[in-house]
């Protein structure tokens, strides 16, 4: 039997062009490539005996990596961190919403330093604000025959068949309401890896004319858009923060009359209202205004929204105006409503005319995380609690647009009072369920037929709730299956 090669440690040298430095913590030497007549790399040069003269510092763009001091002015033109000229499609600021520094407090106390009164009264607004709302959504799980081969392939283990599952009923809820068609522009927030996208593009076949747009603010490992390469749609990949996206500077937007349709999975909190903001009032105000047509009535009074309403029940076409639509339909999986902001929420009307404001705002978004959190004995009991928390940690690296999805500071644990799991659970969801009606009333203020349902088993995902929106002056307003 040939004898092994003996490895560099054992013969006191460094692989043959390789960096000599030695490095303590691994108990290996470095295994960086040199320069041709050099010892180490530039990261240890300084620990070579001829580079001594020359200083390196940590760079100003990115203390991660180090650069000559001497070098510093020509490091800083090239770094990868560097600022880099904005696109046209940036303009700063433009879905944020109006900033009122006079209804935002300059401090508030966390939940669990709230005095039992203090917690009593806010949990008392809560429940006469949600008088008369529905607090059970009904469910509308789906599926879709492009992912049907993914969801029976072995070779997937459990946190990959609940993405797929996610997947399939979001896409089986676009095409219910038929915005599954050609000759549109499908924008996913909050992209990731771009994978709602790919199923939708997988599910469309051979169509005709389907533009993608990928809206990911961090830069995203593992993509699979690049790997379409049909002649019939086409990715593009925006790397913005949803705040300062202008859809209507994109070229294939401004140029063509493709309709748009909205989506995502899992979108935190904040970004959801950015989303909402950037299509409605960024993109279709903007196009209106360029082609000289009315923006479509606002729904104000009761009894619209209810005759809204029962179009959207029964379906009924014939009744809904024809109107072309530079927005066709809007599909959104909520998500991490502790993460929402009050500056940038589309609800504010909503909850003025309430009586609430910002304080109100901020305690409720944080009283939200109680919907998930104060179902961990309960899931202990029903489901495996460290797989499901390893997915919603899957689904921060992929799909979350602010790229993470962490608990909120205020859990269920060291609160004033005695309440139970099961009520910090119903507190929960009546808070998400509030911030999410704050949605609906602005969605049908801006010509809308909005719909919350629950998309998915809360075993696959706690986040199961999925928004729903098309213009009311269009042909396709549905949502009947």
């Amino acid at each position: 039997m040939a004898a092994s090669t003996p490895s560099p440690r054992d013969t006191g040298f460094p692989a043959e062009g390789r960096c000599s430095y030695y490095v303590e913590k691994k108990k290996r030497f470095c295994r960086m490539v040199v320069a041709a007549g050099k010892r180490f790399c530039g990261e240890h040069a300084g620990a070579a005996e001829e580079e001594n003269t020359r200083k390196r510092i940590l760079c100003p763009l990115d203390p991660k990596h180090t650069v000559y001091e001497d070098q510093l002015a020509k490091h800083l033109k090239k770094c990868n961190s560097r600022e880099k000229p904005k696109p046209d499609f940036f303009i700063q600021d433009i879905n944020a919403g109006l900033k009122d520094e006079t209804e935002i407090p300059e401090q508030l106390v966390p939940i669990s330093s709230l005095s039992e009164e203090q917690l009593e009264n806010l949990i008392k607004k809560l429940r006469k604000a949600s008088e008369g709302l529905n607090s059970t959504l009904k469910d509308d799980i789906r599926s879709h025959p492009a992912l049907l081969d993914a969801l029976n392939d072995p070779r997937n283990g459990d946190s990959a068949i609940k993405h797929l599952k996610q997947q399939a009923s979001i896409l089986g809820n676009i095409e219910k309401l038929k915005l599954l068609g050609p000759r549109r522009c499908f924008v996913e927030f909050g992209a990731g890896k771009g994978k709602l996208s790919h199923w939708v593009d997988i599910a469309l076949k051979d169509a005709e004319k389907v533009h993608f747009i990928l809206v990911e603010k961090v830069t995203t490992r593992f993509k699979v858009d690049g790997k379409h390469r049909k002649e019939n749609s086409v990715f593009e990949r925006l790397q913005i923060d949803i705040q300062h996206l202008c859809l209507s500077k994109i070229p294939v937007l401004r140029e063509g009359k493709l309709p748009v349709v909205g989506i995502g999975k899992h979108l935190c909190g904040v970004a959801t209202d950015l989303a909402l903001r950037c299509l409605i009032e960024t993109y279709a105000a903007s196009y209106e205004e360029r082609n000289e047509e009315p923006l479509a009535k606002r729904i104000k009074n009761d009894k619209t929204e209810t005759k809204v309403n029962t179009l959207a029940k029964e379906g009924n076409e014939r009744n809904v105006p024809e109107k072309w639509s530079p927005v066709a339909g809007i599909v959104i999986a909520l998500c991490c409503h502790h993460r929402c902001d009050w500056r940038h929420y589309v609800g504010k009307e909503y909850f003025r005319a309430l009586g609430l404001g910002a304080v109100e705002f901020h305690y409720f978004q944080r009283m939200s995380s109680w919907a998930t959190c104060g179902m961990r004995k309960t899931l202990l009991e029903a489901a495996d609690i460290t797989t499901e928390r390893q997915d919603r940690q899957n689904d921060s690296s992929e799909e979350h647009d602010d790229g993470g999805c962490r608990v909120a500071d205020d859990g269920a644990d060291g609160l004033p009072g005695t309440l139970t799991v099961e009520e910090k659970k119903k507190i929960g969801h009546l808070c998400k369920l509030l911030i999410d009606q704050g949605r609906i009333q602005y969605l049908q203020q801006k010509g809308f037929i909005p719909a919350l349902q629950n998309y998915i088993d809360p075993l696959v995902s706690l986040e199961n709730v999925l928004l729903t929106a098309l213009p009311f002056h269009s042909s396709s307003s549905q949502t009947t299956g």
